[in-house]
């Protein structure tokens, strides 16, 4: 059983959660090709970004953009996760929650999208 008032604190909080984290992407890499895919994306759009003639803070938005997607795709692979640990039977609410998180990676991809475009044109 989860114990509140024993949680851990200071630096081992912080070594704890960073595992966590280490093993969380991990998994994403071995098992969400749309995960590897995007990060595939970012290690091509960081070295591109350096190509173009553009400020620090024009190059660190190019990159944010595509770091946002990373971030939408893990949300929606924990909603994936979650739905799924409720139950694998076909529910319209469980199809809903997963649609919804697609859509929400769909616009972070217009957004990353629209970034670089406002950026480099």
């Amino acid at each position: 059983m989860f114990d509140n008032k024993n949680k851990p604190k200071g630096i081992q909080r912080i070594v704890l959660a960073s595992l966590n984290s280490f093993r969380a992407f991990k998994w994403l890499y071995q098992n969400e090709s749309a995960f590897r895919q995007e990060l595939l994306l970012l290690f091509i759009a960081i070295p591109v970004s350096f190509i173009f003639d553009i400020s620090a803070k024009e190059q660190v938005s190019l990159i944010l953009a595509v770091l946002f997607i990373l971030f939408t795709e893990i949300i929606n692979t924990a909603i994936e996760a979650v739905v799924d640990r409720v139950g694998l039977e076909i529910h319209p609410l469980s199809g809903l929650a997963k649609d919804l998180g697609s859509a929400a990676v769909f616009i972070s991809l217009i957004v990353a999208s629209s970034i670089w475009l406002v950026v480099l044109l």
